[in-house]
């Protein structure tokens, strides 16, 4: 079995995080793209992300039509930082026999030597790298390029000002954002 695990805060998901997830799955001929949404980033601990039951909601609102996602909540009931070995680490128990991979942007290349336990989670995962046509730092990693220009912060912040994010982020992602009323705030 050939899985992808896609972390990352979620904050909210959206379109360019399906379209990479849906590359990566017929690039890399996957079985299955799990998502798992970091409870805290370890690179990120300055930012009050949505609340985790909501970005679960959202995760799994966007990904339910969608065969071959699937969403894993383990993260989010951990305490404390959501470090990529941990959950590589649970992924292998749960999936012993499975050919691991890990999506990370290429704005990630630079950080990932000092990710926690290194040596021993690029053991557990091949690492994929999303490209969107910048310049990355050289690597050793495969790369799916694809050139999507669409963040999530700047969903929240059209969101703080009001503005459309239709066509952004799939409409049941929309319609939990404003049910939630998430993002109304000017927030990086």
């Amino acid at each position: 079995m050939r899985l992808a695990l896609y972390g990352g805060s979620f904050d909210p998901i959206h379109h360019g995080h399906l379209i990479l997830a849906r590359d990566a799955r017929e690039q890399l001929r996957l079985d299955r793209v799990i998502f798992l949404p970091a409870a805290v980033s370890p690179h990120k601990p300055h930012l009050q992300p949505a609340p985790p039951e909501v970005r679960r909601e959202m995760v799994r609102a966007a990904i339910a039509d969608e065969p071959g996602f699937e969403l894993d909540d383990w993260e989010l009931g951990r305490v404390g930082p959501s470090y990529s070995i941990d959950t590589a680490e649970h992924m292998r128990a749960r999936f012993p026999d499975a050919e691991l991979f890990y999506l990370v942007g290429h704005d990630n290349i630079a950080q990932l030597p000092t990710w926690r336990r290194f040596e021993t989670l690029s053991r557990l995962v091949q690492f994929v790298v999303f490209g969107r046509g910048d310049s990355a730092p050289p690597h050793p990693y495969p790369r799916l390029e694809r050139r999507l220009d669409i963040s999530a912060t700047e969903i929240r912040e059209r969101v703080a000002r009001k503005a459309s994010i239709r066509y952004l982020v799939p409409d049941a992602v929309r319609n939990l954002i404003e049910r939630h009323q998430l993002y109304q705030e000017h927030r990086h």
